[in-house]
């Protein structure tokens, strides 16, 4: 990284390489976080000790907590109510041995509401045993014969190689876009006293639930959603968020979230409350199985693999609840290297649009910002699933995104628009000199053209020379199954000042100068097709030149066409062979 002094400004570094392994990342997930020591460089770079650092679109408020690790306070604003929820409960800091008691409390008041949901007899000793998480399976209709087939079973028996998978009645070919029809427990592992390690054994059907009515949320996921769409709900048939836990699951939160409504002590209520919307991913059908090893929860979508995990809820709440105290002593142990109290730091979230700032002019220090990126994800839609256990839902018709789908009022020129309001605001609310920095990402050069007139527009002027990549070790999967990623996996941060004559004109590079500027970044080692189109685009940006046709898929079929392949397991680009 660079030098971190305001004197230090004009050394940033050209790319900044962040893990996301942290205690504070780790806490909770959100569908985009830009990790802490991402955030920490530029205001340590752009923002006086004790200043205000104020981000727009907060999101889980990582900018909140990167100002109280650094020594400043911080103002934070979103439209999500979700994200309000993450971003004020990072910085709720509470004392970690009073929360993981009132959790304890918690969690044995759950138990008791639930009785025996997650006991099973134990295959070895005959014993009760704890039920850690169970496998389950999709059952798909043969498309020969329509006899129901066990997913799991079928792929099992094919070795594990999806492309042998046949029905078990009429060995016709098994795959994952048959029609399901149904669900089955295949694998249960239990925690048993008489062995040291968890224990597979054959699954048990779960048990009677109780009969009482629960107070689940009823939320429904309309067809007007674009992930109603995206995610084909309505051929799945899961369109209420309670329709992605199974029945043993969703007793076991209703229990849990009114166990945390009756703590008396509303920071260690609200924090047991981040911690419960922390599980609600992995306690859903939404957590891939593999064979080799768990996938993961499918945060971006509303996808239940073919194979999932049910997972223990009170074993994940336990576990979580340790996580979030030790996030809060993550955050005190980094504000006291700088000689500053996080206890006592200054941090407000507020729910309002980045266009119209309830803020004074000039008041702020420093502005970092991370706004939803064109059409990539739709936070509103997504965030249901966490809402529906909170207080209140985003609205949709404020969010700045494009929709994918034709004919909608959430088009382009109205994000463009959003945007531009947005980045005056920002401008606004500036002390003379200050600065903001916006992380962005896209792989259309449309989108990207739509940011340079938005900046123009709202009279800020990005600074060429501290135009820096965004590295936060992440592929998209798309790119790994394909050889070429169409999806950028790297984000640009753009640092801007204010400007009175922001309204430059801009320079239509020929394909020619494209093309030797791409060829000359790909010889100097760039490791992947994202590393490379952002290359290009920072060489576009500090250049003046109009990036509307600069597309990620241009630059990958353009490397194509001069012979680079690319490693399919790293990623990374092979030169092309000597002729």
């Amino acid at each position: 990284m660079g030098l971190q002094t305001m004197s230090s400004i004009s050394q940033m570094a050209e790319e900044i390489v962040v893990g996301r392994g942290d205690p504070v990342y780790m806490a909770h997930a959100y569908l985009t976080k830009v990790p802490v020591p991402g955030i920490t460089p530029f205001i340590e770079a752009y923002c006086p000790p004790g200043g205000l650092v104020v981000d727009p679109f907060a999101g889980s408020g990582m900018t909140g907590v990167a100002a109280i690790a650094t020594g400043r306070s911080s103002r934070l604003s979103d439209i999500s109510v979700l994200g309000r929820h993450i971003g004020s409960n990072y910085v709720n800091l509470v004392d970690g041995t009073e929360l993981q008691a009132a959790g304890t409390k918690a969690l044995k008041g759950a138990e008791a509401e639930v009785g025996s949901l997650y006991s099973v007899p134990c295959d070895n000793c005959g014993r009760e045993a704890r039920l850690s998480k169970t496998v389950w399976s999709v059952l798909v209709e043969c498309g020969s014969c329509h006899e129901p087939v066990n997913f799991h079973r079928s792929l099992e028996a094919a070795k594990w190689s999806k492309s042998n998978m046949q029905c078990p009645h009429c060995a016709a070919a098994i795959t994952s876009r048959l029609d399901r029809v149904g669900e089955e427990p295949v694998v249960d592992y239990v925690s048993c006293d008489c062995s040291s390690k968890q224990r597979e054994q054959p699954a048990r059907s779960a048990p009677e639930l109780p009969t009482k009515v629960l107070d689940f949320p009823r939320v429904e996921i309309t067809p007007d959603r674009e992930m109603y769409r995206a995610s084909a709900l309505g051929k799945s048939g899961h369109t209420t968020v309670a329709s992605f836990y199974s029945p043993r699951n969703l007793h076991a939160l209703v229990a849990l979230r009114q166990q945390i409504r009756e703590v008396e002590n509303a920071s260690l209520s609200s924090k047991l409350l981040f911690a419960f919307t922390a599980t609600l991913t992995r306690a859903s059908k939404r957590y891939q199985w593999s064979h080799k090893r768990p996938l993961n929860a499918a945060n971006a979508n509303y996808y239940i693999a073919p194979i999932f995990y049910e997972w223990n809820v009170l074993e994940l709440f336990e576990r979580k609840v340790v996580s979030v105290a030790r996030a809060d002593e993550w955050i005190r142990d980094r504000a006291f290297a700088h000689g500053s109290d996080a206890d006592n730091a200054v941090s407000e979230y507020v729910t309002e649009s980045a266009a119209a700032l309830s803020i004074p002019d000039a008041s702020a220090d420093y502005v970092f910002t991370d706004p939803p990126f064109g059409s990539n994800l739709y936070y509103a839609d997504m965030a249901l699933f966490q809402e529906g256990w909170l207080d209140g839902f985003t609205d949709v018709t404020q969010e700045a995104v494009i929709d994918r789908s034709t004919g909608t009022k959430r088009s382009a020129g109205r994000y463009e628009q959003l945007l531009t309001d947005a980045l005056r605001e920002c401008r606004r609310i500036l002390k003379p000199g200050g600065r903001v920095s916006m992380v962005f990402g896209n792989s259309s050069g449309k989108v990207w053209a739509l940011v340079q007139r938005a900046v123009a527009a709202a009279g800020l002027k990005i600074e060429p020379e501290r135009i820096v990549i965004l590295n936060k070790g992440q592929r998209s999967v798309k790119g790994l199954a394909s050889g070429f990623e169409h999806v950028a996996t790297l984000d640009l941060v753009l640092t801007m000042v204010q400007a009175e004559n922001a309204e430059a004109s801009l320079i239509d590079p020929s394909s020619e100068e494209v093309a030797v500027i791409g060829r000359e970044l790909a010889g100097k080692g760039v490791p992947t097709p994202s590393h490379l189109y952002l290359e290009l685009l920072r060489h576009a940006l500090r250049s003046g030149w109009s990036v509307a046709d600069l597309d990620l898929r241009t630059v990958t079929s353009a490397l194509i066409d001069d012979g680079w392949t690319i490693e399919p397991t790293a990623g990374r680009l092979v030169r092309p062979a000597a002729a």
